[in-house]
């Protein structure tokens, strides 16, 4: 459905306003799940992406990001993991400096900047969830910092505080984002503080990325195959967990057993990142074909205060393949090997990655739990 409602006359771009000023304000993309989700994405634009789109790029033109970005340099490194490498010089330089953590469960700060600080037009729309039992709502506002073209920030009632710790309803949120567009390369990931969280306020990422990804068609390992959840350990950037769910199954029980896993992770201070993609079976798959969801997991070492790698830092989108480089020496000098011990550095040691996968495992119920959603 497309966006309903626009955004009424606000104050002058700049002046304050109050978020649930701004909240109440912006139009409503309303969805009914039965009926607007897109199983089978051709690449055609669906309404959730000519107004994501179409709000995103009124937005550039209006001057509101850090940096005007434009079609970014790519190619993929040679190499058999087929790495997709993006020269994106600005970000590396113009973004907010991340916040000061010590911890993965880290509180809320009302005093460090968060999204109630955002500038009235930065929200595009509220995500509305038509099937929902409550009226809460998903702002979607574009992240000032893009990583590549439609960058966007999902924001799960950000007048509540909520610090960056994944909830089964925000991961629900974002997969249903992810279905709701027709487009075969928009992603949703989340990245914990320790893992390059720049901002401790609950929100997820989503962006268009016109490039197949390793992560999306590389065969798992089965660990609980019974609940959906497999290891990807050959043929990907770094090892992690694959969730997997067949098209036509409602998102809302994967993100709860995804969700234990995460809050099993957060309060044993564990960082981590996850990616949402559309992608094959966990066996694998002919080439592009991508009918279901895949939901990658990594636990990882947790990187806390400012640090800054030499090429790239590694969050949710290197982990999957996808490395947006700072300067144009290194994009032009990175070979595969060299990004691969830019990623591993962030792993887990082996003995302990071994120990976790069956910790987190035990954790899935049995698979008659989440049979329907909510």
């Amino acid at each position: 459905m497309e966006a309903e409602a626009a955004a009424g006359a606000g104050p002058a771009e700049g002046a304050p306003r109050p978020l649930q000023e701004e909240q109440e304000a912006a139009a409503v993309f309303a969805y009914r799940p039965a009926e607007d989700l897109v199983w089978a994405a051709a690449g055609q634009a669906s309404p959730f992406d000519r107004a994501l789109q179409r709000g995103w790029e009124e937005r550039l033109a209006r001057g509101l990001f850090r940096y005007r970005l434009g079609e970014l340099q790519t190619r993929r490194l040679p190499g058999p993991l087929g790495l997709v490498a993006q020269l994106n010089v600005p970000r590396g330089s113009e973004r907010r400096r991340p916040q000061e953590v010590r911890s993965v469960r880290q509180s809320f700060d009302p005093a460090q900047f968060n999204f109630t600080h955002i500038r009235p037009g930065e929200v595009l729309f509220a995500l509305q969830r038509v099937a929902a039992a409550s009226s809460s709502r998903v702002l979607v506002a574009i992240n000032v910092s893009p990583l590549e073209f439609g960058h966007v920030l999902l924001l799960p009632e950000p007048s509540l505080g909520l610090p960056q710790v994944l909830s089964a309803e925000a991961l629900r949120a974002g997969l249903e984002a992810l279905l709701l567009s027709g487009q075969p390369g928009f992603r949703v990931g989340f990245n914990s503080l320790g893992a390059f969280a720049s901002v401790n306020h609950l929100h997820l990422h989503a962006y268009y990325l016109p490039w197949q990804l390793p992560v999306e068609e590389a065969p798992a390992r089965p660990l609980r195959p019974e609940a959906g959840l497999y290891v990807l350990e050959r043929g990907v950037p770094a090892p992690g967990l694959l969730f997997y769910s067949p098209a036509g199954r409602p998102p809302g029980p994967l993100a709860r057993r995804v969700c234990r896993l995460t809050d099993h992770l957060a309060r044993g201070d564990v960082a981590h990142n996850l990616f949402a993609t559309r992608g094959a079976a966990p066996e694998g798959g002919p080439p592009g074909a991508r009918p279901g969801l895949r939901v990658l997991l990594w636990p990882r070492q947790a990187s806390f205060g400012a640090k800054q790698e030499a090429a790239f830092n590694v969050a949710l989108c290197e982990l999957a393949g996808h490395l947006p480089v700072k300067t144009a020496q290194d994009f032009h000098a990175l070979s595969e090997a060299a990004a691969l011990r830019l990623i591993r550095r962030c792993l887990l040691p082996p003995p302990r990655w071994a120990r976790l996968q069956q910790e987190l495992a035990d954790l899935l119920p049995p698979p008659c739990d989440g049979a329907q959603d909510d």
